[in-house]
């Protein structure tokens, strides 16, 4: 009876990591198509920047931890938020990075993407995706992708670009500002950037 037991508990475990797409097949996946968009549409190709954002928000948020994100950005500070400020620290900080990457999605489209082959243990529930970025007469850039398994299949909580973390960057102003006003003057800073953010789009298509 046991045994008939443990086969069925790993059978019922094979069939549910079946269902969940690995970490590296899901970040070439994802590139892959906003890359074929982006090839195929003279907009997004001349930097419409509604249409980045929309392509983004469809594509590529979905498959990110924003509340994580936030979370490595805000650092110690964020234990002394209360839920209110988190979800509020958490929908602005998504704003920020969407509207911030969205004007360099443009270029995305004619650079050839080297997939790094990933060793990916069964009971592996945190790796590291490396993308190399080719582009003629420049040196390779590696793109490192923090992947966490989560009951939603894997999210992606931190991304670095040349090494550089492009969330935690934000820590040591985060923690300026904190210091100065607090976790609401960050939530003010952060809403006050995305309306900056915002009125320059708008600005640019008049």
């Amino acid at each position: 009876m046991k045994r008939i037991l443990a086969s069925a508990a790993l059978a019922l475990s094979v069939a549910t990591q079946a269902g969940i797409t690995p970490p590296d097949e899901l970040v070439k996946g994802v590139m892959l198509d906003i890359q074929h968009i982006i090839s195929s549409d003279k907009a997004l190709q001349a930097g419409d920047r509604e249409k980045n954002i929309r392509l983004i928000e469809q594509k590529a948020l979905p498959h990110f931890d924003h509340v994580a994100m936030t979370a490595l950005a805000v650092g110690p500070n964020w234990r002394k938020a209360t839920p209110e400020q988190k979800t509020r620290l958490s929908e602005a900080f998504r704003t920020l990075l969407v509207r911030t990457y969205a004007s360099s999605l443009s270029a995305f489209g004619d650079q050839k993407l080297e997939f790094r082959p990933l060793n990916l243990k069964p009971d592996d529930t945190d790796v590291t995706v490396q993308v190399r970025v080719l582009k003629s007469g420049a040196q390779p850039v590696s793109v490192e992708y923090d992947m966490e398994k989560t009951p939603d299949g894997w999210k992606c909580y931190d991304v670095r670009v040349a090494g550089i973390s492009l969330v935690v960057n934000y820590r040591t102003e985060f923690a300026s500002i904190v210091r100065d006003k607090g976790i609401d003057g960050l939530i003010a800073a952060l809403e006050n950037k995305n309306r900056a953010l915002a009125a320059a789009d708008s600005s640019a298509k008049k």
